[in-house]
């Protein structure tokens, strides 16, 4: 099976998905996220879907169940590079991705990671 690669840039995170993402990759991912933002203690992550030209309803739960398991263990969830098909068909889907942060391209995402760590510094 195929694993996406997960890199550590700082406190943040970096997924890039480059291949269409079947059930078990998914599922992979978000266990290998969860024990990456644990053992790492990330407080970001961002997820880079820029090459996915189709996401199913599946993908899109999963994209939405790593967010909130990143926020349990105090990390923030971007995700990035959505392709506006991509967009269009998790809408007619019903998926809000409700919780899932979004930008429209890595840089975009990088400084949104940012900013909420700040605020959340503030905040403590």
């Amino acid at each position: 099976m195929y694993r996406i690669p997960i890199l550590r840039m700082g406190e943040f995170l970096l997924v890039t998905i480059q291949v269409d993402m079947q059930d078990q990759t998914a599922m992979a991912l978000q266990d290998d996220l969860a024990e990456k933002i644990a053992s790492s203690g990330a407080r970001g992550v961002l997820i880079d879907i820029s090459a996915l030209e189709i996401v199913d309803s599946f993908v899109g739960r999963m994209l939405a169940s790593i967010s909130g398991i990143a926020r349990i263990l105090d990390a923030t969830t971007v995700v990035v590079g959505m392709q506006p098909a991509v967009a269009i068909t998790l809408v007619e889907l019903g998926l809000s991705l409700e919780g899932v942060r979004t930008a429209l391209n890595v840089e975009l995402g990088m400084d949104l990671l940012q900013r909420t760590r700040q605020e959340t510094r503030l905040v403590r």
